[in-house]
């Protein structure tokens, strides 16, 4: 499968005195959500109810109260992805250092925020996506599942603020061994 995820906002450095729980959850990872649960409404995962149908054994769901998360690339069925990032941000090319944080430390709260998190990595106070929506989608089981990355960086003209981003966020995923279970998923 190959797809293109994208987000415009702020992207905030992880410090090692703040690891940002709020920003990852509340700012992208449910702005995620709701292109990955457009994702699975459509061909090949559509076809494929039953990784996220709770009553199946083949389930793809991980329980991290008070959420149900699912995971599009999954090691349950032996997927990985290769990712290609265009950063656009409101400082000149080739500025690593910014006023938002480094590139690094912005990208591992945006990794960070693209994989299905333990309980300590949840704000306290986490909302679910919707009321009634009883899935989470989330691309990424854990970041162990990136193969390759990609990223590249250039000026955003029209930001409001210093730690704005325009992300599109290109994902093509592989299989590392085809099963009957993941059959129509590349």
């Amino acid at each position: 499968m190959e797809f293109t995820l994208c987000y415009r906002g702020p992207l905030l450095a992880t410090t090692r005195s703040n690891t940002r729980k709020d920003h990852k959850h509340d700012d992208l990872r449910k702005h995620f959500h709701l292109q990955l649960r457009a994702l699975w409404q459509q061909q090949p995962l559509s076809s494929h109810k039953e990784f996220i149908d709770p009553g199946s054994d083949g389930n793809i769901i991980h329980a991290v109260e008070p959420f149900q998360f699912v995971a599009t690339v999954s090691s349950k069925l032996q997927m990985v992805a290769d990712l290609s990032l265009t950063m656009l941000r409101p400082e000149p090319p080739g500025r690593i250092v910014t006023q938002s944080g480094d590139i690094d430390n912005r990208l591992k709260t945006l990794l960070d925020a693209l994989k299905v998190p333990v309980r300590d990595e949840l704000p306290s106070k986490a909302a679910p996506p919707e009321s009634g929506e009883p899935l989470f989608f989330c691309l990424l089981e854990d970041d162990n599942l990136i193969t390759s990355l990609d990223i590249r960086t250039d000026r955003l003209l029209d930001a409001a603020n210093p730690s704005e981003v325009l992300l599109l966020l290109h994902v093509k995923t592989r299989l590392v061994v085809g099963t009957f279970a993941n059959l129509g998923l590349v």
